[in-house]
């Protein structure tokens, strides 16, 4: 059995609370499982009358590497749920984790509906660093995103395996902080992500869906860091 790190909300909480705190984290855990499931179904309806991307395309290639990037997002919400105790904390970390996984999963159903690999065969980020007026049907709308990019650069945002074991060790206020800091961060790079598949992509599902992750990122992370600053 693991052992919970020594302070941490879990190890802290008297002996009785812990089955209860256990019994909440694995009901998290299958409703995103469930969220995933049902997106999927619906990822791949949604697609039907349009026509099919190609493997090489914008709308392929960040349906693969957003899944990457909000899976991340899906992980860091789920640490910081079991290190701290603030609701207003907890409830945004929720929040966070549903709507990626759903998102996550519409865009796995996408795939598996255009018939494309899951993995592709080019560096991730490649569709990212195409000219969004190179013939492939994107709609610039206030200046090309993502051209400086490199194919196979980490994806902007992105925590590194130090920042997330450096969330899972701390506890409280301090993980709060750290949560915050790197989620504002991810929150950013996918906006980019998204903005930069505004400007290429050609399905009306990619779309929609790059338009919302522009539109709710950018208020949480105004969200985020009104929060962080009250924790200055």
């Amino acid at each position: 059995m693991t052992e919970e790190p020594a302070g941490s909300p879990a190890a802290d909480a008297p002996a009785g609370r812990r089955p209860a705190r256990l019994a909440a984290i694995v009901a998290g855990a299958i409703a995103l499982v469930v969220v995933a499931v049902v997106a999927f179904s619906f990822g791949r309806l949604s697609t039907l009358a349009e026509p099919t991307p190609g493997d090489r395309s914008a709308d392929a290639g960040f349906s693969r590497d957003m899944q990457v990037h909000h899976l991340q997002g899906v992980e860091l919400a789920m640490i910081v749920r079991d290190r701290t105790d603030d609701e207003d904390v907890r409830r945004l970390a929720y929040d966070i984790a549903t709507t990626q996984a759903q998102q996550a999963g519409q865009m796995y159903g996408w795939l598996e509906q255009w018939r494309l690999s899951q993995a592709g065969s080019e560096p991730s980020m490649t569709w990212m660093t195409r000219p969004a007026d190179d013939g492939s049907g994107g709609h610039p709308h206030d200046g090309a995103s993502g051209e400086a990019h490199r194919p196979g650069d980490p994806m902007p945002g992105l925590a590194t395996p130090e920042q997330i074991d450096e969330l899972r060790a701390a506890s409280g206020v301090d993980a709060e902080r750290i949560f915050l800091e790197l989620m504002i961060a991810h929150h950013q790079g996918a906006v980019d992500m998204a903005q930069a598949a505004l400007d290429r992509a050609d399905s009306q599902v990619v779309l929609r869906l790059a338009r919302s992750i522009v539109d709710s990122q950018r208020s949480e992370i105004d969200l985020m860091q009104d929060m962080l600053a009250a924790r200055a």
